[in-house]
């Protein structure tokens, strides 16, 4: 809210690919977006939000074979997926776009065939290493350990005949451009990264059609070609806003482009900063004002992948901590730069830091105490103290800090500046202590100043945590009853009028939570996750493991499993779960220590075939060396069983 516009401000995302459900790494961006567009709302400008689903290309394709579906029905079904979760977490989006609408489809159409006609495109043939999960080519020499640099994943040969974009033709124009535009890319070193990986070392021609898989933007003039996936998806944040390639432009297209800000992940940039630029020049378009890569989500210290089965999606963090919660970690805990962690632990570590102790509880006691001695009436009686100036100070400044940040898209400083005001009016009450001041009778109207100066203070920063926590600061300001002020208010300490009262039952915004029960409930939610795999129940009565790190034959080639036959077995005196065994081994004996107490006797473990592991260097275990080991299977519950063979087998006999 602003009493003058400042002017157009259009921006967009990446977005979502529909070969399945996003995860929190990937809602990061629509959150880090929203608030972007919450502020610069604020601010005044006329935002125009732009947001959506990539549906095209060879991996989709494969993906609906796989559930033996049509290609548009499971986009159809990921899109929608897609738009809940972004709905859940609050996104004031204007537009949900999907590049498989018509009118984009269209346009995309149109967009090849000028360039091909003006000569920007060309018709050749693609011979290379093909990546599926991330549809791009690479050479030998881009590759990692003979894989996709991307994804880790296996890469396949491919020889295509391919129409092919004329990127050289360009490219001193896009680095003259980006030397002379050096806000374009951010952070910088995302633009150090394109100019002297990509631009200075020369850029090669890009294939921009395919013709081994056919769910595509068919190029019209050429049967069996489909549109690749950059040309199409890219072409989304013109066509969706009126772009006409024969010049019959929309007026929102001519008001809205250039884009003020493209949000993208880092992975990313390079397409939105070499390719995208560059197809823009090839349409006589001027370039967005500025692409910003943003780093990534780590889930513990990696990157997130279903591949590696640690994964947390926004909907599971939402059923635990709420909307709010959620948003605010991920946009304080991501820096500007640098990859962010999300764990649970941090994440409950963060709420009851921030958002339970110093937000929560300062709402919460001001409107009590308001409440308590004044019955709920707010009102300045002009009765000052030195440490008010402070308080004023800080509250009166954050706007334009805050504003600072946000204008760099240093989000996570931002968000750290509001939280500052509220420490700040924390640090107040200790100062003032009202308690102590309500005991006097003298001391009633300062008692009301103070009060009144916490309000005030909490109102401004409710206003400022607008843009992060949405649902939060309406929440306060109901609370207080105020208002949502206008932005040149937010600078001016003192804009509440006197006599209004604050609400007599305050709501506990966020409640103190426990690890240990959270984790618990966490691992229940994993283990009923484990139950199902793409959406098929599990049998009853066998369990999932989390897997290990993938082993080679010669790995495995490595261990020497052998029968093994026990002849004698007592238990280790210094231990309550040991037992000790000698165990014959072809014409050798070997003494084996097991924990398997608590399910058999030293007795019964006499005269039992079973199966070691021979070569197993040896260990001290309560000071008895163990030689080997004896396998066995857990149960759910941690129960054990030895591991015999299903026919009697002589002592020796090689398990393979």
């Amino acid at each position: 809210m602003c009493k003058t516009c400042k002017g157009k401000f259009y921006m967009t995302t990446a977005i979502a690919y529909t070969s399945g459900k996003p995860h929190i790494g990937n809602t990061y961006e629509i959150v880090l977006a929203d608030a972007v567009a919450r502020f610069k709302r604020q601010e005044g400008y006329d935002v125009y939000f732009q947001t959506g689903t990539d549906e095209h290309g060879q991996k989709i394709e494969v993906k609906a074979k796989d559930a033996q579906i049509a290609p548009k029905e499971y986009v159809d079904g990921v899109a929608g997926q897609v738009k809940e979760i972004w709905d859940m977490m609050n996104a004031s989006y204007d537009n949900f776009v999907r590049t498989t609408d018509a009118d984009h489809e269209l346009q995309v159409q149109k967009m090849f065939k000028r360039m091909y006609e003006q000569g920007d495109i060309y018709k050749g043939y693609y011979e290379g290493l093909y990546c599926v999960p991330c549809e791009s080519f690479y050479t030998e020499s881009q590759l990692v350990d003979g894989k996709c640099p991307d994804c880790g994943g296996e890469v396949q040969y491919e020889k295509e005949e391919a129409y092919f974009f004329k990127m050289s033709k360009y490219a001193d124009r896009l680095i003259e451009y980006i030397n002379e535009h050096p806000e374009f890319i951010q952070p910088v070193s995302r633009k150090n990264e394109m100019m002297n990986n990509f631009l200075i070392p020369g850029l090669q021609d890009l294939c921009v059609s395919r013709t081994s898989f056919s769910w595509g933007i068919p190029v019209d003039f050429a049967p069996g070609h489909v549109v690749y996936v950059w040309l199409d998806a890219l072409s989304n944040y013109i066509t969706k806003i009126g772009y006409d390639a024969d010049g019959e432009s929309s007026e929102l297209f001519q008001k809205l482009w250039p884009a003020d800000l493209h949000i993208v992940g880092k992975d990313i940039v390079r397409f939105h900063t070499i390719y995208w630029p560059i197809f823009l020049m090839s349409l006589g378009l001027p370039l967005p004002k500025q692409v910003f890569g943003h780093p990534w989500l780590l889930q513990g210290e990696g990157k997130m992948s279903k591949s590696k089965g640690n994964v947390i999606y926004a909907d599971e963090l939402v059923d635990f901590f709420g909307v709010d919660a959620v948003r605010y970690f991920l946009l304080r805990e991501m820096p500007y730069d640098n990859d962010g962690v999300i764990t649970w632990e941090l994440v409950v570590e963060r709420i009851n830091s921030d958002l339970a102790n110093t937000l929560g509880n300062l709402v919460n006691r001001t409107i009590a105490m308001s409440n308590k001695y004044f019955d709920g009436v707010v009102a300045d009686a002009n009765v000052t103290d030195p440490v008010d100036s402070d308080l004023k100070a800080v509250v009166s400044a954050a706007r334009d800090k805050v504003a600072e940040k946000m204008d760099s898209l240093h989000v996570a400083d931002a968000v750290s500046e509001v939280f500052v005001l509220f420490k700040r009016c924390n640090k107040y009450i200790d100062e003032t202590e009202p308690w102590v001041l309500a005991k006097n009778e003298a001391q009633r109207d300062r008692l009301a100043s103070v009060l009144y100066n916490l309000v005030e203070g909490i109102s401004i920063g409710a206003n400022l945590l607008l843009p992060f926590m949405p649902q939060t600061a309406e929440k306060i300001l109901s609370m207080l009853n105020d208002r949502e002020r206008d932005f040149d208010e937010l600078a001016a300490f003192g804009v509440r009028e006197n006599g209004i009262r604050v609400t007599d039952a305050p709501e506990i915004l966020f409640e103190r939570l426990k690890v240990d029960e959270v984790l618990e409930k966490v691992e229940a939610l994993n283990s009923a996750a484990l139950q199902q795999s793409d959406g098929d129940a599990v049998p009853e009565g066998v369990i999932d493991i989390t897997p290990k790190a993938e082993i080679t034959f010669d790995d495995f080639d490595k261990m020497q499993f052998q029968i093994g036959e026990i002849i004698s077995c007592e238990e280790v005196p210094k231990s309550k779960k040991l037992l000790c065994s000698q165990v014959r081994i072809g014409s050798q004996v070997k003494q084996i220590v097991s924990g398997i107490k608590k399910y058999y006797s030293a007795e019964e473990m006499v005269g039992k075939k079973v199966m070691v592991l021979v070569n197993l260097k040896p260990a001290t275990l309560a000071g008895v060396v163990s030689e080997g080991m004896l396998l066995c299977a857990e149960d759910a519950d941690g129960n054990l069983t030895l591991m015999t063979p299903e026919a009697d087998m002589p002592s020796g006999a090689e398990v393979c």
